[in-house]
């Protein structure tokens, strides 16, 4: 939970850069920032490493067909060579953008032309509006040419000045970010770095209900982004279940309990201190943020949803929550963080259809590999019986439904919260009309075809286009 080190960590660092310089994008233009970076070394920093063990990133091999077999070995020494080029690559990417975002295009024969004029044109303008509800993460993804996560995150950390309040090095948080993004796996149709980019939008939003904004610290803010960013971080594209019954080694390593939040948790705090972002603060600070990030990323366990459901519930009741305690703060952040993580039947219908069809895709994944290797096949994920209507009827009802009228209650109503609400309700009755409308097998075959328009239709109306505050 929350500590008392909110006027500390102001204490500590003091800013020395001028918080209405040029955007920050400009520092990464430097050839001497580019050079340090590929001369750096990718060894675990543990300068102040403390008590906590973490997992050394990519040293296991992707959840397939191999991972129940004898031995990957081969497979992990390319995999690592393919990171170290991809890292450097994604550096160079990313300085790239970054002159075009700020205009300045470079047409010399050797530069690195990934991306034209209008798309990073484009993009920009989506950043401008980061903060409304129907932000399409699809289409911002394309835009940074599979770098929405850490132009996003940047983004933000430059809105709320955390680069400068914490004096980050500029180097250190990029290669932090882009460690991040690469260690998503872009072959799970739904758990990758497209996701985070997605849940992190939608914390973004939530950090700035009227409710909450007004008490956030810049450590609160810090840890809500990094924790949306990285909550998912090195999913394998399946449940814990599947890990538990095929005898894999996180099950064991974490005896059966929140094994993948906890593994995304350890991956995230390797990353940290592989990157350094985090080196030259006090030891005692950046091992609390370590375990405050543990604190919000394991709240995404959905079978602790009851949980957090009933501890919600009471302090609205009581209307006991003080948000100028940091423990109630940080309660609140998990709250959020866990709204994020699910709210895709809470947007427009056309994007949150497209969020269900690729969760659904990765359950079927599973269940064709239980099935290839006579496993029980686990619920939700046997695509001849569980239809995508049926899932998602059965996932609003009994997970987002619940989590977001509560979150309804605490922000007392917002406008976003009202849009929120309008799009569940609408997409819902959709989702069950088709359930009722098809047979399974139908369903599947035709997943769109014959959509009922549910009264009033699949927007949110005029609520759609609005910059929430």
């Amino acid at each position: 939970m929350g500590t008392e080190n909110d006027h500390n960590t102001a204490s500590v660092l003091k800013p020395n850069i001028d918080i209405c310089s040029p955007s920050f994008l400009s520092i990464l233009s430097s050839p001497r920032l580019r050079l340090s970076l590929c001369a750096a070394d990718c060894r675990l920093n543990t300068g102040h490493a403390g008590v906590l063990l973490v997992e050394r990133r990519g040293s296991y091999p992707l959840i397939d067909l191999r991972s129940l077999k004898t031995n990957a070995q081969q497979g992990e020494v390319e995999s690592g060579t393919r990171r170290k080029v991809k890292r450097l690559l994604s550096f160079q990417r990313y300085c790239h953008a970054s002159r075009l975002l700020r205009g300045l295009v470079p047409h010399t024969p050797g530069s690195l032309h990934l991306l034209d004029d209008d798309y990073l044109g484009q993009a920009a303008h989506m950043l401008s509006k980061v903060g409304m509800w129907n932000f399409d993460i699809f289409l911002f993804d394309r835009l940074t040419n599979g770098n929405s996560l850490v132009t996003l995150m940047c983004h933000l950390f430059n809105v709320y000045g955390l680069i400068h309040h914490f004096q980050l090095d500029m180097v250190k948080l990029h290669r932090f970010l882009g460690m991040v993004q690469e260690d998503y796996h872009s072959q799970n149709p739904y758990h990758n770095a497209v996701h985070a980019a997605d849940v992190t939008q939608a914390m973004y939003c939530y950090l700035k209900e009227a409710k909450l904004a007004e008490h956030l610290s810049p450590l609160d803010m810090f840890l809500g982004l990094i924790a949306a960013a990285a909550h998912d971080v090195d999913h394998p594209g399946v449940n814990q279940p599947f890990l538990i019954k095929t005898g894999h080694h996180l099950a064991a390593l974490y005896q059966n309990t929140s094994v993948l939040e906890r593994h995304h948790w350890k991956s995230t705090v390797g990353m940290l201190r592989e990157s350094g972002l985090l080196s030259h603060l006090p030891a005692d600070m950046s091992q609390d943020m370590e375990q405050q990030l543990g604190s919000l990323i394991l709240a995404t366990d959905i079978s602790r949803q009851n949980e957090f459901l009933l501890t919600f519930r009471d302090h609205l009741d009581n209307r006991d929550l003080d948000l100028q305690l940091p423990s109630h703060r940080h309660f609140i952040l998990q709250i959020a963080l866990k709204c994020a993580d699910v709210c895709n039947p809470c947007r427009d219908w056309e994007l949150s259809r497209q969020w269900s069809e690729r969760v659904c895709e990765e359950f079927y994944q599973q269940g064709d590999l239980e099935r290839k290797f006579d496993l029980e096949i686990s619920p939700l994920c046997n695509q001849q019986a569980d239809s995508i209507p049926a899932i998602q009827d059965g996932f609003i009802s009994y997970i987002v439904e619940p989590l977001f009228e509560g979150w309804h209650r605490f922000t007392e109503p917002s406008l976003l919260s009202r849009t929120m609400m309008g799009h569940l309700h609408k997409n819902k009755t959709r989702w069950g009309h088709l359930r009722y409308a098809q047979s399974p097998a139908d369903t599947q075959k035709h997943p769109h075809a014959e959509e009922p328009e549910p009264e009033g239709g699949s927007g949110g109306g005029e609520e759609d286009g609005e910059d929430i505050p």
